[in-house]
C-alpha cells in the first residue's frame, strides 16, 4: 500500500461530514460576533472551545492587550476588545503546527445582515449569511482538519497550537503579541480565511498601516471674532494635499485619506478636525518609505498659523512575500490539492489577514486554507458547501505529509 493510498484511507473519517459542518457553520454564524461586540463574541466561543476540547486540545484564554484610538473629538482612549482562544496538545513534540482564526466578523449586533440560509444557484449550493466565509465556515474545516489528523497514525509527532483571536477584523491590534509568540514556536502555519470564489489562494499580501492625524486650532465666532480663529479643517485640508502628494511617488505603494471629521456648527470657526488614512505597500521597504514622509510632512509643518497636529497610528500589518518557505508550503499545499483532485493556484493580493503578522514573525504560512466562497464583508456573504469537506481534507493532508516525513518542513522566514 503507497502513502498515498494510506493518506486517502485516513482523510476518509471525513466523507459524508459535509451536513455536520453545514450545521456547525449555521449555528455559528447565527450569532452576532462584530468586533464590538464582546458578548457575541463570548457567546460564540462558549459554543466553539468545547468543540476543539472534545478533539482533545487542551484550552486557555489569555486577555486582550491594550488598543487605543483617538475619538472624533481628538482624544485618545481604549477600545474594548475581546481575548485570544489557544488550544494545544503535545506540549513537548519537536514539530509544531500553528492553526489560525477569528471569532469576529465585521457586522455589528445592529446590522441587518444576521440570518444564516441556505440557498442554491448557478454556483450550486451554499450558505448565505454573516461569518458563514469570513471565517466561521473557515474554523469549523480547521476543526475538521484537526480531528482526521488526531485519528491518524502520524498526529503522535506533531505538536498542534490553535489561535482564535477576536479582533482581525480591526487589525488585531489586541492579539498581535499572542500571534507573534505562538509564530515563533511553530514550524508552518495555517490560516483559515476563505479562498477566493474560484477556489484560489491569496499569496503575497502587501503591508498596511493606520494613522490618525489630530489637527488643533483656535475657536472663534465666525460673524464676531472671525480673524481670532484659527481653522483647523482648512489646516487638515493643508495636511491632506501634503500626504496625497506622496501618492504616485512610489510604485506599489498607496495612501488613502479615507475619513474626515471636525467642526461643531457653521458660524463657529472649528478648532478641531481629525483624518484618518491607510497606508498599503508590497515591500518592507515600501511601508517604511511611506511611514517615514508621512513624519517628515507633519514634522515639516507650515498647515498654518497656530495650526497643531499630532499623529497616532502606524504600520500594523507587516508585508507577506511569497518567498522561501511560504512558497515552499504553498507548493506543498498544491501537491496535496492535486492528490485529492483539487486545483491549487494562487496570486497576490492588496487585502491584509494575521497571515502577515505569522510572516513578519518568521512563520511560513499559507493564509486561505478556508472554505471558497465570496463577497466577504457585504450582506451577499456566502460560502459553497461542496467545498467543506474537501478544504478540511486539504489542510489535514497537509499535516499529514509533513508529520509522517512524506514531504520536508519548509525553512522559516527571517524575521521583519
Amino acid at each position: 500500500m503507497t502513502a498515498r493510498t494510506d493518506f486517502r484511507t485516513h482523510l476518509s473519517v471525513l466523507d459524508g461530514a459535509t451536513e455536520r459542518m453545514v450545521e456547525t457553520i449555521t449555528g455559528w454564524s447565527s450569532i452576532n460576533s462584530g468586533s464590538g461586540n464582546l458578548g457575541g463574541i463570548a457567546t460564540v466561543a462558549d459554543a466553539v472551545v468545547p468543540a476543539f476540547e472534545a478533539a482533545g486540545l487542551t484550552s486557555s484564554y489569555r486577555e486582550p492587550d491594550p488598543v487605543t484610538h483617538v475619538d472624533d473629538g481628538g482624544n485618545i482612549i481604549e477600545i474594548p476588545r475581546g481575548g485570544t482562544y489557544h488550544f494545544s496538545n503535545r506540549p513537548d513534540a519537536n514539530r509544531r503546527i500553528l492553526l489560525t482564526g477569528h471569532l469576529d466578523t465585521v457586522f455589528p449586533r445592529d446590522h441587518p445582515f444576521q440570518k444564516v440560509k441556505r440557498k442554491k444557484d448557478e454556483r450550486g449550493a451554499f450558505l448565505h449569511g454573516p461569518g458563514t466565509a469570513d471565517m466561521k465556515g473557515g474554523i469549523c474545516v480547521m476543526l475538521e482538519a484537526i480531528k482526521a489528523f488526531e485519528q491518524s497514525p502520524f498526529a503522535e509527532a506533531v505538536g498542534i497550537d490553535v489561535l482564535l483571536n477576536s479582533d482581525e477584523e480591526t487589525g488585531s491590534h489586541a492579539s498581535a503579541a499572542a500571534l507573534t509568540e505562538k509564530a515563533r514556536g511553530a514550524d508552518i502555519g495555517l490560516v483559515f480565511e476563505p479562498a477566493l470564489p474560484d477556489g484560489t489562494l491569496a499569496g503575497a499580501r502587501a503591508g498596511s498601516g493606520h494613522y490618525t492625524f489630530t489637527v488643533r486650532g483656535r475657536p472663534a465666532h465666525a460673524g464676531r471674532e472671525f480673524h481670532l480663529g484659527r481653522n483647523a479643517i482648512v489646516g487638515a485640508a493643508r495636511v491632506i494635499a501634503a500626504i496625497n502628494d506622496l501618492n504616485g511617488q512610489r510604485e506599489g505603494t498607496t495612501l488613502n485619506l479615507g475619513v474626515i471629521n471636525g467642526g461643531q456648527a457653521t458660524n463657529v470657526v472649528p478648532d478641531i478636525c481629525v483624518v484618518r488614512m491607510n497606508i498599503r505597500g508590497r515591500s518592507p521597504e515600501d511601508l517604511k518609505w511611506a511611514d517615514e514622509n508621512i513624519h517628515r510632512v507633519i514634522a515639516a509643518g507650515g498647515f498654518g498659523a497656530d495650526i497643531a497636529v499630532e499623529l497616532h497610528g502606524g504600520i500594523h500589518r507587516p508585508v507577506k512575500a511569497d518567498e522561501g518557505g511560504t512558497r515552499a508550503l504553498f507548493e506543498l499545499v498544491r501537491a496535496a490539492g492535486a492528490d485529492l483532485g483539487i486545483g491549487i493556484d494562487w496570486k497576490p493580493t492588496g487585502g491584509c489577514c494575521d497571515g502577515n503578522n505569522l510572516a513578519a514573525a518568521g512563520l511560513p504560512n499559507v493564509d486561505t486554507l478556508g472554505v471558497v466562497g465570496g463577497a466577504i464583508h457585504s450582506p451577499d456573504e456566502y460560502a459553497i458547501i461542496d467545498s467543506f469537506v474537501p478544504r478540511a481534507k486539504l489542510a489535514s493532508l497537509v499535516m499529514m505529509m509533513l508529520a509522517s516525513g512524506e514531504a520536508a518542513w519548509p525553512d522559516r522566514l527571517t524575521p521583519q
